[in-house]
């Protein structure tokens, strides 16, 4: 975990636009634990600066997207973070209940439809 008081110039770099970018004060943890590699930290902040950027999907879509996937990889760090940046960006409690029930029931037609090796149907394949 480097603080900002002891990170290196370049690290410091990141996390000035971090700060900036997100109009925050702060460095969370997750950023803190990636500066151990200033090359990882880099590429991260940069990716995650383009994917969660405006674009066609709004910064809520996003946002509950990201809870989505983070829900079903377990990450208790991605959770919190990005169920915060979701309130902030008008998730609510009812919101958030009906997400992780289709999460819930995603992850168990997923693994049905992979345990019985379920084909796809002909008039799915074209939207893939």
């Amino acid at each position: 975990m480097i603080e900002y008081q002891d990170a290196s110039p370049e690290v410091r770099e990141v996390y000035d636009d971090i700060m900036r970018t997100r109009k925050t004060e702060t460095i969370n943890n997750f950023w803190k634990a990636m500066a151990a590699n200033p090359a990882v930290l880099k590429q991260t902040w940069e990716n995650i600066k383009q994917v969660m950027a405006p674009g066609a999907l709004d910064a809520l879509t996003k946002e509950l997207i990201y809870l989505a996937v983070s829900a079903t990889n377990q990450c208790s760090y991605c959770m919190a973070s990005h169920s915060a940046s979701a309130r902030a960006t008008g998730m609510t409690e009812k919101m958030f209940g009906e997400l992780m029930a289709v999460v819930g029931m995603a992850n168990n037609t997923n693994a049905l439809a992979a345990g019985f090796q379920v084909p796809i149907d002909d008039q799915f394949k074209a939207g893939l």
